[in-house]
């Protein structure tokens, strides 16, 4: 129908504010977008986006139409998928992932959507947890599993899977560990924990290492450069997991809540919306 194709153009113009890029991402002509835009703007009788030499921004009218555009499409896209057979649903879906993440939330995570729909294919990437976000946002991947920061941002949503506390770790015990070394992550969710527990607690101890990832993190606490602090998840599942020993750390670091997430334009689209809908929980965020 031409007035939900019209939603879908406006829709990604709201995630670009580029019309030539959405034209481009939507395979129609700059004309084409502009006249989908303008019989929206007449029908709602408001201007929904101003167009300035500073590029796209949505007006007040447009920030409550494209709330609206998103509700409209996901009950189109839910009432089609109605009368097709789950078996039906073709294609391949693209996943990042950390390691730690592909072997202890994904098989359970993804077994549902496996059942109902095996000729779904599957295409898994992997990498360090401060990239997932970033992979998903600018459209590299479909989904992505990541450690959820306070605030995601504005074009991505996520539905929790699982929670995982921090610990500290380290070789061998030690009374006095607070006083360091410490090895810390580089960047990323888990230093930023680290970072706000170690002012919180007043200390300012001696960074030895700062690997990129958890894993590399594990490997130097386990020959003994400093005391590590990782996600319980990551440490259950290491190679290294019985060379070292979890430290009594009061008050503990914040734990980590890790979703699932998607671009909230491409819930709309059937095989996101199917694998979304297999994961309990309750709205995304």
């Amino acid at each position: 129908m031409q007035a939900y194709r019209d939603l879908r153009l406006f829709l990604r113009v709201t995630e670009t504010l580029n019309f030539g890029r959405s034209g481009l991402d939507c395979h129609v002509s700059p004309a084409t977008l502009t006249r989908a835009i303008q019989r929206l703007e007449a029908e709602v009788g408001q201007r929904l986006l101003d167009r300035g030499p500073r590029g796209v921004a949505l007006t007040e009218a447009g920030l409550r139409f494209r709330d609206y555009a998103r509700d409209t499409l996901a009950l189109w896209d839910r009432y089609r998928e109605g009368d097709r057979p789950a078996e039906r649903l073709r294609g391949r879906l693209s996943v990042f992932a950390t390691v730690t993440a592909c072997h202890a939330i994904l098989p359970t995570l993804l077994r549902p959507f496996r059942e109902a729909h095996p000729a779904v294919g599957l295409d898994l990437y992997t990498g360090d947890a401060a990239a997932a976000l970033a992979r998903l946002d600018e459209g590299a991947v479909d989904l992505a599993v990541a450690a959820l920061p306070d605030r995601l941002p504005e074009p991505i949503v996520s539905r929790p899977v699982a929670e995982t506390p921090l610990v500290f770790v380290t070789a061998e015990r030690n009374a006095d560990w607070r006083a360091g070394p410490f090895v810390l992550p580089r960047g990323g969710l888990a230093r930023a924990a680290a970072d706000r527990w170690l002012r919180a607690n007043r200390l300012h101890p001696d960074v030895a290492a700062e690997p990129d990832g958890h894993e590399a993190l594990l490997g130097l606490v386990a020959l003994g450069y400093g005391t590590g602090i990782v996600p319980r998840l990551v440490l259950d599942t290491s190679a290294v997991a019985d060379r070292l020993v979890i430290l009594d750390a009061d008050p503990p670091p914040d734990p980590f809540t890790i979703g699932l997430c998607a671009r909230r334009v491409d819930l709309h689209r059937p095989l996101v919306s199917a694998l979304w809908s297999t994961v309990p929980g309750g709205a995304p965020r």
